[in-house]
């Protein structure tokens, strides 16, 4: 009879696998295409954001302590990122009614895409696939107005990554 800790023990080795074999995009090539909707439910796609810079930032939940400064922290600088041309759009699992919600109550002028199967996530290697739950990783991709990767972070730290962003994105612009 399996006993409680290896099933654990089971359930870490094989998310740790899942997530491990997930290949993040490459800087310098193409970004992977996406469909999804976002907090009012209106479809986007990468392509809607040709001819500008895309901070297109993946996280775990809504309204979480960590995610919460993280998408405030955009909010915040999102005069500056778009005055270099770019636009912000944050990702996670959740479905469109939690985003909302999310956006309402912090004042998010961003769109948050629902990836509710994870399979956006899954394609830039920033989903984190246990079976008996899923979620995003804190991760973040610079895509260039052709649709290039230009940088990712895949080790973000919450409370300075939006100005670590934006240092980064007027270094590749040159601005």
């Amino acid at each position: 009879m399996l006993t409680l800790r290896k099933w654990i023990a089971s359930v870490f080795v094989v998310g740790t696998t899942l997530a491990a074999n997930a290949q993040t995009p490459e800087v310098g090539t193409t970004a992977p295409d996406f469909s999804l909707r976002d907090q009012q439910g209106k479809p986007r796609k990468l392509t809607d954001f040709r001819g500008k810079w895309l901070v297109l930032y993946f996280y775990p939940r809504d309204d979480t302590p960590g995610c919460t400064t993280e998408a405030c922290s955009f909010r915040d600088g999102q005069a500056l990122i778009n005055a270099l041309g770019a636009e912000v759009v944050g990702v996670s699992i959740d479905d469109s009614s939690s985003h909302k919600a999310f956006a309402e109550k912090h004042k998010l002028p961003f769109p948050l895409l629902a990836d509710i199967d994870g399979s956006v996530a899954a394609r830039y290697g920033a989903l984190s696939d246990w079976k008996i739950m899923k979620f995003a990783k804190r991760q973040t991709f610079l895509i260039d107005p052709k649709g290039v990767v230009r940088k990712t972070y895949l080790n973000v730290d919450a409370d300075t990554h939006a100005a670590q962003v934006l240092a980064d994105l007027r270094g590749l612009i040159g601005k």
